[in-house]
């Protein structure tokens, strides 16, 4: 999934639930510079955990591999790492918030991963909210704000940034024009009869000038 998302040279990936013995390859896999954090420790060695967690998927999920967050950058651009923030209230799956700066364009990318809580949406709502406060105490004035990830909530409208979309992913931007925001279709996802995965990319054009 990592070398299809990457195959059109874009310039920033937000990666969410990675495995966490993934993390050290998926620079390799894509070209681009990594920015990873580990959200939930493996339970296992990689090696073992992976070749048990692919038994079954949908069954062991992160469980035993763990998982964290990336962001992706491609080698043109100069990048800092802003650092991440815990989102998630104490006693829930530990959800974070991470940020990376693209220094030329003036643009901050947040990656973020909300709690699955369809039943309650206020919770991942208080999560994107304070994500976003967290973006915007390391962003500078004249950044460029995009705030991306699987916000598992519908129709996050937040002031200022750009309409959301259907899913439950999303890419919103705030002090940059951005337009051509696209779900991928299943047949884009889908490599020898295989879907890649359960989540259709979203991805999004900015127009930036650089510093």
């Amino acid at each position: 999934m990592v070398e299809l998302a990457s195959a059109d040279s874009p310039d920033v990936l937000c990666l969410q639930e990675v495995p966490v013995w993934a993390l050290p390859r998926i620079d390799d896999w894509s070209g681009m510079a990594r920015f990873g954090v580990v959200t939930r420790p493996p339970l296992w060695l990689g090696p073992l955990s992976k070749w048990v967690t692919r038994l079954h998927q949908g069954l062991f999920r992160s469980g035993l591999a763990g998982q964290a967050n990336a962001i992706l950058v491609a080698p043109r651009h100069t990048a800092t790492d802003l650092g991440h923030e815990k989102i998630s209230d104490d006693g829930r799956e530990r959800r974070v918030v991470q940020a990376v700066r693209l220094d030329a364009l003036r643009v901050v990318v947040a990656n973020l991963h909300a709690s699955n809580d369809f039943a309650n949406p206020s919770v991942p709502r208080a999560e994107v909210d304070r994500a976003l406060a967290f973006v915007e105490r390391t962003a500078s004035a004249r950044d460029a704000l995009v705030l991306a990830g699987d916000f598992n909530l519908r129709m996050p409208r937040l002031e200022g940034f750009s309409e959301p979309g259907d899913g439950i992913d999303h890419v919103l931007v705030r002090g940059a024009p951005a337009d051509r925001v696209v779900a991928w279709p299943r047949e884009r996802r889908t490599v020898d009869g295989i879907v890649l995965a359960d989540h259709a990319p979203v991805e999004c054009v900015l127009e930036v000038a650089t510093a």
